[in-house]
């Protein structure tokens, strides 16, 4: 199960963050906002998407939408994001629940500068009710991240 491979993978690598589950859907931005009393752009929203073959995790504001032209200079090609079914079967979480960890094989993870608007940080954790409170620079040393400006300017 997801959940658990996350559970497993963050107990290894940071005993110190717990998973928030109390059964209520963080599938969406705007859900997972309301769940935690946050902003939605707290919660880390990750994307999952081919880059000329090569499947990456790009994490990012919740509201952020990524922008094409800055995504193909930061990845090296043109993103398409990746359908539910290849999603579950490149990260073992469903959509709604995708995050860069617990991961049945290690995956290029860019986290978007978005995220360093704020202290601290929501990405989901394997489930579509499953969660973890971090800074953005957690995020980051935890996955071997990279930061990347890829979101689109706000008009």
């Amino acid at each position: 199960m997801s959940l658990d491979s996350v559970r497993d993978e963050l107990a290894r690598l940071a005993p110190d963050l717990s998973i928030i589950d109390d059964g209520r859907s963080t599938a969406t931005v705007l859900e997972a906002a309301d769940v935690h009393g946050v902003v939605p752009d707290q919660i880390a929203k990750t994307l999952c998407v081919d880059v000329g073959g090569r499947v990456v995790l790009v994490v990012m504001a919740g509201t952020a939408r990524l922008d094409n032209k800055r995504a193909r200079e930061a990845l090296g090609g043109k993103p398409r994001f990746l359908g539910p079914e290849a999603v579950m079967a490149v990260t073992s979480h469903p959509v709604g629940g995708v995050c860069p960890f617990g991961l049945p094989a290690p995956l290029p993870v860019y986290c978007d500068e978005s995220l360093r608007a704020f202290e601290e940080i929501i990405p989901a954790a394997g489930s579509i009710t499953a969660s973890v409170r971090m800074t953005p620079q957690r995020l980051v040393e935890l996955t071997d991240g990279v930061w990347v400006y890829v979101r689109q300017d706000r008009g």
